[in-house]
């Protein structure tokens, strides 16, 4: 299975590298993982609804653009379904056994997700109500797919 991230915008802590590091060290026994990063978009002081909804689609359009066809692409949205990890890990292995050969997650900029990216995705995942940083997304959510893999190998990382 490859598993792929495209994310919006550059990590610039080391320590987030650092455990993004760790994670696609720990997957790469279970699925060949690709961290993709488009440029994020400057957003002015007091954007105009207008200005948030262009940077969104300049974004999207980025993040389109390495979306393959048949590809099962998952959005990380706040307004998506809240899954559990058993619920995530199930997904994950339902989809290997259904022959789906890519999983795309994507993690977009500090405005969100364009309509258009939404409207591809075969799925939208919330992992809370609650705004997380989106560069700190990167590593929790890649701690839930190893997590994921954990639980469906059966092993006690998952307690």
């Amino acid at each position: 299975m490859k598993i792929t991230l495209i994310t919006v915008g550059k990590i610039k802590e080391r320590y987030l590298e650092e455990a993004i590091g760790e994670y696609t060290k720990r997957l790469s026994r279970f699925c060949k993982l690709e961290i993709l990063q488009v440029a994020d978009e400057k957003t002015p002081e007091g954007a105009s609804p207008a200005q948030v909804r262009q940077i969104k689609a300049r974004e999207g359009e980025r993040i389109l653009a390495h979306v393959k066809e048949g590809a099962y692409v998952i959005a990380l949205a706040i307004e998506g379904k809240m899954l559990s990890s058993e619920e995530l890990a199930s997904r994950i292995g339902r989809l290997g056994v259904d022959g789906r050969s890519q999983i795309i997650f994507i993690i977009g900029g500090s405005l969100g997700l364009s309509e258009e990216v939404l409207t591809r995705a075969d799925f939208l995942l919330s992992f809370s109500p609650m705004t997380f940083p989106h560069q700190l997304m990167r590593v929790i959510l890649l701690e839930q797919i190893y997590r994921s893999y954990q639980i469906l190998a059966g092993t006690p990382y998952h307690k």
